[in-house]
This record gives structure tokens, C-alpha cells and sequence, in this order.
């Protein structure tokens, strides 16, 4: 038999769910989610054995505090601001470290590591610090700089540094115009360390 309470109870929850729609429990998702597509890769299938290649561990470059965030950074003389409703899908250091890897393996045939699948054979050692990685506010154009360090072999006392850096013009600065001119920078510093690297 159904109660008065139960009737009341009923009647508080079909009178909530309209509200439903209106509570949020974090932030208003971002209207382009960007990432990086690397334009040389492995085929599908290709086997690597570092018995019969060299190995290169690559690291996660170091980022500043402006790019330490999912946002895409414009500056405009010394003011830093956000691109309005874009948002990288993860860290852009680590996608920016997984496009290098793959252009790497992709031109040079070296086996490439993570720094957990290094500790046997880590062979070379790239790492960095990803200074530009959004865009330039005073001159429209997409800016990529890495500064790269290099130790080619066992020898830790020789290390190679090498400043890299590619500019795409950007017409006008929007959520859905950036990440193909991100992009295209982005693969031109991969390939460009990648034939500093070499085979």
C-alpha cells in the first residue's frame, strides 16, 4: 500500500530533475580539444630490435609555467593570455614528446625508449626544455622553440645543446584555426632534430 510519504518523496525527486540540467560539476568543457599528428611514423606492423639498431631514450621536455597547462598560450609582448575555448587533450610536453619519438624512429631506424624501457641498453639520451609551444600575439604565427640537449653515447661528459624553432602564420587567432598551424611547427622541429640525431 502506498503512503502519503511515499507520494511526497516521489513528488521532491520528479520536482528535482529539472534542475538536473542546470548543476555542473566542474568546468565548461573547452569547444576544440587539440592534439599533435605526426606526418613520419613506423608502419603499421614494422618490427624494431635494438640488436640490429641504435637506441635513443627520449625525455618529457621541461616546460615553463605558461605551457604547464592544458591552454594554449598567446603572447603579446610581455602579457600572456589563453586561447578562448581550445585545450590540448593531455600535456603538450608529452605530446610534443610523442611526436618526436615518432618522427625519430620514422627517418633515422633508431629503436626509440621511454625512460622506463631504458635501463638496460639506453643508448642516446635526448631531453630539453619546450620554451614556445602556442602562439606569437605581436607577428600571427604559431611558434614552436625547443631547446634540445643531446649525449650520443656512454660518455655523459659530451652533451650536444641545439636551439630548434619553426614559425606558421596564423590569420586569425581562434579555437578552430590554431592547431593545424601548431601542428605543422611542431613536425618541423621533430624532423629537424631528428636529422641532428641521425641514424
Amino acid at each position: 500500500m502506498m503512503t502519503r510519504s511515499f507520494f511526497r518523496s516521489r513528488g521532491l525527486l520528479l520536482a528535482a530533475l529539472p534542475l538536473a540540467g542546470c548543476i555542473s560539476f566542474g568546468g565548461k568543457p573547452p569547444k576544440v580539444l587539440l592534439t599533435l599528428d605526426a606526418t613520419a611514423t613506423l608502419p603499421v606492423g614494422s618490427t624494431q630490435n635494438s640488436a640490429a639498431a641504435k637506441t635513443i631514450t627520449i625525455q618529457v621536455p621541461v616546460v615553463p609555467q605558461s605551457l604547464a597547462v592544458a591552454r594554449v598560450p598567446v603572447q603579446t609582448g610581455d602579457q600572456v593570455a589563453y586561447v578562448v575555448g581550445a585545450a590540448w587533450v593531455e600535456a603538450p610536453q608529452r605530446l610534443f614528446a610523442r611526436l618526436t619519438s615518432d618522427t625519430i624512429a620514422a627517418k633515422t631506424g633508431r629503436v626509440v625508449l621511454t625512460p622506463a624501457q631504458s635501463f638496460s641498453d639506453p643508448g642516446a639520451q635526448l631531453a630539453g626544455e619546450l620554451r614556445n609551444f602556442g602562439i606569437d600575439g605581436d607577428r600571427h604565427e604559431a611558434v614552436v622553440t625547443y631547446d634540445a640537449t643531446l649525449i650520443r653515447g656512454a660518455d655523459h661528459s659530451k652533451v650536444e645543446k641545439k636551439r630548434f624553432e619553426a614559425r606558421v602564420p596564423v590569420a586569425t587567432v581562434t579555437a578552430e584555426s590554431i592547431g593545424p598551424a601548431i601542428n605543422q611547427a611542431a613536425n618541423q622541429v621533430a624532423g629537424e632534430v631528428a636529422d641532428w640525431v641521425g641514424a
